[in-house]
């Protein structure tokens, strides 16, 4: 098999966005969202055939786009059983989001943009996957940056959708500027930015510069993924078309950190201070998004925050050591957010609009089948048991449990006890959405049939992905570690394991009990301090707006007022103003009478006379 097939991947989605940006809007409605899928389709299909080339490790080079001073990057790419994985799981989910946004945004009179966008970005995220180097690598990290801007603020005509728009972008550059760093340092130190020549030279570092490096590629994690601190860009980036949700929540930008460290996890691994921020980071993440979650009020903010606190499960994977683990909880993720965030979008068109789950109610009645599928999605990040959800996160648990040691301890503590609220927050909005009467005003639409039968597919793979990497203990052969060449899921004795599970059942009970008795009949929530506080996401938007945005705000109001108005237009006018005042003293000489001139003319030789014989005398 030829290989170079391999950039069909890449150059399938990126022909479809720039055909449809050039010519989307002169061609028919049906054709661009046609173009706009069969470029995915035929991506995810190239990625099937070309999986043989996965198992040994493939790379292939088009070009050297950059060389000279010690530097040198290719338009090359790594198909490894990594980069395979995640290009299959991001083409098939990116396929059915793109066949579901066909029938949601049939009416949509931009069509042509939306698909181009959406094309692009897939585009961008398979460059991230796919690259052999950082620097192309970094090519599509800032692309899906720039197309996601375009996406959350697709309806820029709203100002809260195009400040949506503005505040992922800058966001998200803080953390790109981390990345930044980190990737020109690591080029100084070892000469190169291909990235298997960097894991496999990693040990040459000298360790006292590891920890910051690992900082740094966290930092750009942390931006890319909505991690803390930087993740108040995420609930709001929901003001975007529902389509756009799905794909950056379940299959591409939010995963794009976690992928970084795993891909660069040989040189990660080094440093047991990076290790633990990373998995610290992803456990109080983990924790800080459920609790928001259970406050929300917004069917799409729910399942943001949820996103992010699952995305915390993957980082504590990575910083516990087991990558498999972090990889297999991405992919069902994936699965079971997708189907969550498309029958999320289904269940706003039957409501009318209304996004509000305080306003929904009794859907169940009027759409039967997006009410299963819908609970097989909360079922799977609930972590109900033997669903796919469940076997991932619990061996992420375990991974965490296994190190024996204090620190680790404590993280597993808060990851189970996120457990319980995510059972809580997604049982909440179950019954808040599908049971009980109606409490909306607004008249439903109907649905497209492309909105609800895009669906099951992704309930399926959510239900059973655990399958992928089932432990031993359940009599599977964990397919998915021997595939990575990762490590083994963590081993405890059995009757540990018996235990660590029966914990886990034990939270998931506790979080579903409470929210069927408060809400299987709901009559309101008190309007409390606590509950505006993680309504508001801990007020992590005011703080910032406290201790960065006004001293930013102030320091420019003081530069411009005292440096540019003061300072350099006080200059420049100052000097203007008085050579306009002395110009009007030589004006004055002006005066046209030629006894004038002449008598000038005399004084200004008698004084040059007066000077020559000044200097003679001396």
């Amino acid at each position: 098999m030829d290989s170079r097939l391999l950039f069909l991947l890449i150059l399938l989605p990126l022909a479809g966005g720039v055909i449809n940006a050039c010519f989307g809007c002169r061609l028919p409605r049906p054709l661009v969202a046609l173009l706009a899928i069969g470029a995915i389709v035929g991506s995810f299909g190239v990625a099937l055939v070309c999986l043989p080339l996965a198992a040994e490790g493939t790379r292939v080079t088009l070009f050297t786009w950059l060389a000279g001073a010690g530097l040198k990057a290719d338009i090359g790419l790594l198909f490894d059983p990594l980069a395979a994985t995640m290009v299959l799981m991001v083409t098939g989910v990116a396929s059915l989001i793109h066949v579901y946004a066909a029938g949601y945004m049939e009416h949509e009179d931009d069509q042509a943009r939306f698909f181009a966008l959406l094309n692009l970005f897939v585009c961008a995220m398979l460059c991230i996957i796919l690259a052999d180097n950082l620097l192309l690598l970094f090519l599509g990290w800032e692309g899906v940056g720039v197309c996601s801007y375009g996406l959350i603020g697709f309806w820029y005509a709203k100002s809260e959708n195009a400040l949506a728009g503005r505040k992922a972008f800058i966001v998200t550059r803080i953390g790109d500027l981390f990345f930044t760093v980190a990737l020109l340092w690591l080029f100084s130190l070892l000469g190169t930015v291909n990235i298997a020549e960097i894991n496999l030279r990693a040990t040459e570092l000298n360790p006292a510069l590891l920890t910051p490096l690992v900082l740094l590629l966290l930092g750009g994690a942390c931006g890319k993924s909505a991690q803390l601190p930087l993740m108040t860009w995420l609930p709001d980036a929901m003001a975007g078309p529902t389509p756009v949700s799905a794909l950056i929540h379940a299959a591409t930008m939010v995963t794009a950190g976690v992928y970084l460290l795993c891909r660069l996890f040989p040189l990660v691994s080094l440093s047991p201070v990076g290790m633990a921020v990373i998995a610290s980071v992803g456990a109080l993440t983990a924790l800080y998004a459920a609790s928001c979650a259970v406050a929300q009020r917004e069917i799409k903010r729910v399942l943001a925050y949820s996103t992010m606190s699952q995305i915390g499960y993957m980082f504590l994977a990575v910083g516990v050591g087991s990558v498999a683990a972090a990889i297999d909880h991405l992919l069902v993720h994936a699965f079971f957010k997708a189907l969550l965030f498309m029958g999320a979008g289904a269940l706003i068109h039957l409501a009318g609009g209304e996004n509000d789950i305080f306003k929904m109610g009794g859907l169940k009645r009027k759409n039967p089948l997006l009410f299963w599928l819908f609970l097989v999605g909360i079922l799977c990040l609930a972590g109900a048991p033997l669903t796919g959800g469940f076997f991932s996160k619990d061996a992420i648990l375990l991974a965490a449990f296994s190190h024996g040691n204090g620190f680790s301890a404590c993280l597993w503590g808060i990851g189970v006890f996120t457990a319980g609220l995510t059972s809580f927050y997604s049982f909440r909005l179950l019954y808040l959405v599908f049971f009980g009467e109606y409490r909306g005003e607004k008249a439903g639409h109907k649905l497209s049939p492309l909105l609800v039968w895009t669906l099951p597919p992704l309930a399926l793979f959510g239900l059973f992905g655990g399958l992928l990497n089932l432990p031993h203990f359940y009599g599977g052969h964990e397919m998915l570690s021997h595939w990575l060449g990762s490590a083994a899921t963590a081993e405890v004795p059995p009757a540990t394991e018996v235990g660590l599970l029966v914990l886990m059942g034990l939270f998931f009970v506790a979080g579903w009990v409470p929210a069927h008795l408060f809400y299987r009949n709901f009559k309101g929530e008190a309007d409390t301090p606590w509950r505006r506080f993680l309504l508001q996401g801990w007020r992590f938007d005011a703080l910032y707006e406290l201790i960065i945005l006004r001293p930013y705000r102030f320091t420019a109001r003081f530069c411009f007022i005292a440096g540019d108005k003061g300072l350099i237009d006080g200059v420049v006018e100052g000097l203007g103003r008085t050579m306009l005042h002395w110009g009007g003293y030589f004006r004055q000489l002006a005066t046209g009478q030629v006894s004038f001139y002449l008598q000038g003319f005399a004084w200004g030789l008698l004084l040059m006379l007066g000077w020559l014989l000044l200097q003679a005398a001396v």
